[in-house]
């Protein structure tokens, strides 16, 4: 958000804008205490502690030519004003004269000497980032978004280059592009021998007038860097020396060392020429434009095999885009079998959104809100994926969602060359198959006896058999990865201890399977012919974002017509996170409070009538249960002990007892001081998500999935021998609609819900029991989409969650209508899934990442590989 003169930034007065710069908006400000005007960066984003203090490190450069660094605050770095052109806007102008360009060069020089003996590699050098000042002083700036030299290491996130896919100019990106060393373009690491690069690129630049790499698009600009030779005939012979040495792709051969550069000057020396051929794995380049996002070249083809070198490249998905923390058995991010498009789940509530490679901007895929899991067609055409338990597509065009028919608890799909789906419905009915047009699914195999999930299917080729991973408990150690022949029904164990398997094969006919465990990504040659592996699994990536609780890894591949294979991943950054929580209180101004804190995998807290315990659920060694934590002692209590998938715990309203849902059983029970085993209260093969009590305690809600949209359901209740006995459940709302029950108001006459009737999630309010002469009698509470409401106990208010914000509204009733008012803010901007309201309605229990107490960053970044299978050839050779 733009700031307007006069707004104060910690000390600093802002004055007026001055223009976008590589991290966000740049203003000129005022610093009252020093009596000087500076420059301000702002960041989109808070720094974190490790970017801070390698900033301050750059501050300590103290040197002519190195804009001066006064200042950082928690999103912004305070700098030396300088005025002038850019060394881009002179270049604009016109080639600059030897004698002026040797003047410039010999302080873009001192100032990168200068960093590189402090250990600061700039990493961004061009002309964009070079001002020239009045008096021909020379600043190099953004020296504070440098990163810190180590020793050259193998290739890393941080060694690999961002390339923002939200960029509103092309030459954004093709600027920086430009001046990338090759290693740097190609993902290596990098030390101070790529800023030499980029020095002779923009002193040729200066002397020539244009760039020495250059393309229509972003890849065709990183192919030059990577495949061409330099043609240096358009700069003075005394140069050309120098240069050569400057942009040597061979890092051993390149300059050492930047303060030698004048040593290789030299008058009238004669240009060696230099061989244009191209490398035979150059042509990846082509493929490259589809990791980077940003131009589709015709495919690359070559009559042999080649063996290109791997490309990793870290993708900016732009600052608006939210991806979920990784809690789900299935993808957030997908790549079409092609490679041309990526479809990815982003905001709150989610929704897919689609991005042809080759252009600058995603689309929302219309009537796609709640999105999840979603999954391509064989052709690309199509993207299937679950919202509300139902299984959908779209075409990636966009146009009307095709329901496809319902889903249980989803773990993974597969479709077939033949148009129908293969489905997991884990803890339910094992694996099923949908029709091509949709309709009611069939069994194609089943859970055996000890079996919680037949998960992540994958239709090998030739469609005669199934890839699955079998779960016979929630530790991805006792996983088995299966292979189920569907003439006879056969399974037969390929390999062991691994998640998300994926077959990947190879244009000579062999192929590999591709598996994960926790963060690690394994990889194994697999005969399709035999269904058999070969030799011993290799771990090929270590840095995978998984779900902690499944095990399910977070990547997905493409099968590229230049067959050399793209493998798309979010980083194990994004998917840590959600293992190890901490349960804390947010009160309306922000301030946070830790209530528990030993860290664990907890999830869906609910607090009981007195909010001096806290029913949740709570993930470790592979069992996901029930517990109840007790403040006042600082203990917890288990109600429930392994054997299957338990949630969405709610207490009775006297505090006595914890209904919760046991996931393909029903809803079960249990004494809240774990005096007595869990019980069955209403039995089900299906799903149950169990709801509120009503305050007498005598009737609960609950949502049954049924055979289509999840709908509100409620059945009476008694206390017979020190337990719960249920009645007949009666539907309490029939709609066509995905509707999620709320508490019943205090006065027990009102039941909040949510539903998606109006096209996305909205909070509502109706009577209850409802009415029999007017039964169509609702409120629409939210206005700006709504989650997860509850009512104030002691209050004639309701707050509900409204993307990272909670939201309060008061109401009041007249006769039989409730009347509703205009929803505020009340906590802003903490993004928490799960939480409750304290029974005082002062504040609210929310589940918060152990690495922060802030709210979490959003998630906005993948990580491409491509030529992925040429990489699998070297480190796990198929043999004979």
């Amino acid at each position: 958000m733009s700031l307007a003169p006069g707004t104060r930034l910690g000390p600093y007065e802002i004055l007026a804008p001055i223009g976008a710069g590589g991290m966000g908006e740049v203003y000129r400000a005022t610093d009252p205490r020093m009596g000087r005007d500076v420059a301000i960066k702002i960041s989109a984003e808070r720094f974190s502690d490790r970017f801070s203090r390698e900033v301050h490190a750059v501050a300590a450069l103290n040197h002519p030519n190195v804009c001066h660094l006064y200042d950082v605050g928690p999103d912004y770095l305070v700098m030396e004003l300088i005025e002038g052109p850019t060394l881009a806007q002179r270049i604009k102008q016109g080639a600059v004269p030897l004698d002026e360009a040797l003047k410039i060069a010999q302080q873009i020089a001192d100032a990168l000497e200068a960093a590189h003996e402090k250990g600061i590699v700039h990493r961004d050098l061009k002309p964009g980032n070079i001002k020239i000042k009045p008096d021909g002083t020379v600043k190099v700036l953004d020296f504070g978004l440098a990163k810190a030299i180590g020793a050259p290491v193998a290739a890393s996130p941080e060694a690999s280059p961002t390339i923002s896919m939200a960029a509103t100019e092309a030459g954004v990106i093709l600027g920086t592009a430009a001046y990338m060393s090759p290693e740097q373009a190609r993902g290596k690491a990098v030390d101070s021998r790529a800023d030499i690069w980029a020095f002779g690129v923009v002193l040729y630049e200066m002397l020539s007038g244009q760039k020495l790499f250059q393309g229509d698009d972003l890849s065709e600009t990183l192919a030059s860097v990577i495949k061409e030779e330099p043609k240096l005939e358009r700069v003075p012979a005394k140069v050309q020396r120098l240069l050569r040495s400057c942009l040597e792709k061979d890092l051993k051969r390149r300059l050492q060392a930047i303060g030698d550069w004048r040593l290789l000057l030299e008058d009238g020396a004669p240009l060696a020429r230099v061989s244009t051929t191209t490398l035979p794995w150059i042509a990846a380049a082509a493929v490259l434009a589809v990791a980077l996002g940003v131009a589709l070249w015709a495919p690359w083809r070559a009559e042999k095999p080649v063996d290109r070198p791997l490309v990793r490249l870290d993708v900016d998905l732009g600052a608006d885009v939210s991806l979920p923390i990784p809690v789900s058995s299935g993808n957030d991010v997908v790549i079409s079998p092609d490679g041309t498009r990526l479809v990815y789940v982003s905001g709150k509530p989610t929704q897919l959104f689609i991005r042809r490679l080759d252009q600058p901007k995603a689309t929302e895929l219309p009537g796609t809100q709640g999105a999840e899991y979603p999954f391509f067609s064989p052709d690309g055409q199509w993207v299937g994926f679950v919202a509300g338990n139902k299984l959908n597509k779209i075409s990636v065009e966009g146009g009307a969602v095709v329901p496809l028919g319902d889903t249980g608890n989803f773990a993974g799909a597969s479709w077939g060359e033949d148009g129908s789906i293969v489905v997991s419905d884990a803890v339910g009915k094992g694996l099923l198959r949908i029709p091509a047009g949709g309709g009611p699914p069939e069994t194609v195999e089943g859970l055996a006896n000890g079996e919680l999930a037949l998960g992540a299917p994958q239709i090998l080729p030739g469609g005669k058999a199934i890839l699955l991973s079998a779960a016979p408990k929630l530790d991805v150690d006792k996983y088995t990865i299966e292979v189920l022949t569907l003439a006879d029904r056969h399974r037969k164990i390929v390999a062991r201890g691994g998640a998300s398997p994926r077959y990947l094969a190879t244009p000579g006919g062999a192929g590999y399977l591709i598996y994960g465990n926790k963060a690690t990504l394994f990889a194994i040659p697999f005969d399709l012919g035999k269904l058999e592996t070969r030799g011993t699994a290799v771990p090929v990536l270590d840095d995978v974002a998984y779900n902690a609780m499944v095990g399910s890894g977070q990547f997905d591949l493409s099968w590229a017509p230049s067959g050399h294979g793209t493998l798309v991943y979010r980083r194990a950054s994004s998917g840590s996170a959600s293992a190890m929580m901490t349960l804390e209180w947010v009160d309306p101004s922000g301030k946070k409070e830790p209530l528990r804190a030993k860290p664990g995998a907890y999830e869906g807290p609910s607090l009981s009538p007195d909010g001096k315990r806290v029913a949740l659920t709570v993930t470790e060694r592979g069992s996901t249960d029930i517990w109840v934590y007790d403040q006042q002692r600082d203990a917890m209590t288990r109600l429930t002990f392994g054997g299957g998938f338990y949630y969405y715990p709610n207490w009775s309203p006297d505090g006595q007892y914890v209904v919760f849902m046991s996931m393909g059983k029903g809803i079960f029970q249990a004494r809240a001081d774990g005096a007595s085993q869990p019980q069955a209260l209403i039995e089900s093969k299906g799903n149950l998500y169990t709801g509120p009590f009503t305050p007498d305690g005598k009737r609960l809600a609950f949502e049954d999935p049924g055979a289509g949209n999840p709908q509100i359901w409620t059945v009476p209740l008694e206390e017979q021998g020190g337990q719960l006995k249920a009645g007949k459940p009666e539907p309490f709302l029939k709609s066509g609609f995905t509707d999620y029950a709320g508490p019943f108001s205090p006065d027990g006459r009102w039941l909040a819900y949510v539903s998606n009737e109006s096209g996305k999630f909205e909070v509502y309010v109706r009577a209850f029991p409802p009415p029999s002469s007017a039964p169509g009698g609702k409120w629409q509470i939210s206005n700006g989409g709504g989650t997860s409401v509850t009512w104030s106990r002691n209050g004639h208010d309701l707050v509900y969650r409204s993307g990272a914000d909670f939201m309060a509204v008061s109401y009041s009733v007249k006769g039989d209508t409730f009347v509703a008012e205009k929803p505020h803010v009340w906590i802003a901007k903490i993004a928490r899934p799960d939480w409750d309201l304290a029974p005082d309605g002062k504040r609210v229990l929310v589940v918060s990442p152990v690495e922060s107490a802030e709210a979490p960053k959003p998630e906005h970044e993948v990580v491409f590989l491509e030529n992925f299978l040429d990489e699998l050839r070297r480190k796990v050779p198929v043999g004979k």
